[in-house]
């Protein structure tokens, strides 16, 4: 989709998404807080447009208490009535209790020696993969999100399936999935390779 700057992958047409395009996906998230939220949103954008979530991030970020696991960790019944009420995101049950499961896994993670952004980051793919010369070329999950798929749910994560977990390693910056020529495609590749 080009426009006066150039090529977007997509984003072009509407300004938040672009944003989100230009600065955010693709580029590195190696905090534990970071990739919990991502790993959420991605859960909830699953059957849905990805701009959809995008235009209710604020709200769930103030629904699940800025994606802090510690918070979330501790959501009881009354909370997930509460996020069931609430009309600002995706009113999915299976959704909000696995994001709510997920903050224990993350917990977990803790308490047995490691982090999430170890065990989310160990599953890296080579990052000298050729540039997508277009949505042809991009896979929908790679053995390398399968198997962090699977590593998740061994950890006792849910809603984490090989596409879900290729979208979260493209958001959070494993991959560079910016299409040959897009605008945004050399500082991606810039901010993986600092980060």
């Amino acid at each position: 989709m080009a426009d006066a700057d150039g090529l977007r992958c997509f984003g072009a047409d509407d300004p938040l998404y672009r944003a989100y395009h230009d600065d955010e996906w693709g580029r590195p998230v190696r905090d534990e807080r970071g990739l919990y939220e991502r790993i959420s949103l991605e859960a909830f954008q699953s059957g849905l447009a990805w701009i959809t979530i995008l235009r209710k991030r604020d709200n769930f970020r103030a629904a699940f208490a800025n994606f802090e696991p510690e918070a979330v960790a501790v959501f009881d019944e009354d909370d997930v009535a509460r996020l069931m009420a609430d009309v600002g995101i995706v009113r999915n049950r299976l959704k909000v209790d696995a994001t709510i499961n997920n903050a224990r896994a993350v917990l977990g993670l803790r308490d047995a020696g490691t982090s999430l952004p170890e065990l989310v980051w160990s599953h890296r793919p080579d990052p000298g993969r050729r540039a997508p010369s277009g949505w042809g070329d991009v896979p929908a999950l790679t053995p390398e999100s399968t198997a962090l798929s699977k590593a998740l749910k061994r950890e006792g994560f849910r809603f984490v399936g090989p596409t879900t977990a290729y979208a979260a390693m493209q958001a959070c910056g494993l991959v560079n999935d910016h299409l040959a020529g897009c605008v945004a495609r050399a500082a991606t590749e810039a901010a993986q390779a600092a980060g």
